[in-house]
């Protein structure tokens, strides 16, 4: 599996809050979810990314309260991948289960900047920044993590398991 995008970054500590706002909790419909992308932390960030885009991040990201909301936005905005030197144990189980792709690549995070365009490999681990040349290297996932990724979530990776 593979992504290419643009880059938008932003700092350490980014929580689920400032991904999905508290306020819109009652909504529950992907596409309205998707609207409230980042909006307290990047007012511009719905308007300006595409599917494919990829957000990269410091330490900590997803850190908060455990709402599966921020993971649907992100993803149901477009977002292919998130790239970050650390996630909240929580956030990262949340996007598994969901489908949405981190990578935990600290040197990445640290140089790739904002706008950069980089192209991702999931199964080799390997990050291309296309706008630098330069390339990083992070794990891949293991087998079974990147089988319920490329279903989609653990929902559509159990419904294919179980034959519906």
């Amino acid at each position: 599996m593979k992504a290419k995008g643009k880059v938008f970054k932003y700092g350490n500590n980014v929580d689920t809050d400032v991904i999905f706002p508290a306020r819109y909790l009652t909504l529950n419909r992907p596409e309205d979810l998707a609207v409230h992308a980042m909006e307290d932390l990047d007012p511009e960030f719905v308007k300006n990314v595409k599917p494919g885009d990829v957000v990269v991040a410091g330490f900590n990201f997803g850190c908060g309260s455990c709402r599966d909301h921020a993971v649907m936005a992100l993803k149901e905005i477009g977002v292919s991948c998130v790239i970050a030197k650390s996630f909240s144990r929580m956030f990262y189980r949340n996007s598994i289960n969901i489908g949405l792709p981190l990578m935990e690549c600290p040197l990445g995070a640290e140089e790739i900047a904002n706008a950069d365009n980089i192209e991702i490999n999931f199964s080799e681990g390997r990050i291309y920044d296309v706008t630098t040349g330069k390339t990083y290297e992070t794990a891949p996932f293991p087998p079974f993590i990147q089988s319920i990724i490329d279903a989609g979530g653990i929902i559509e990776f159990t419904k294919n398991e179980v034959g519906e």
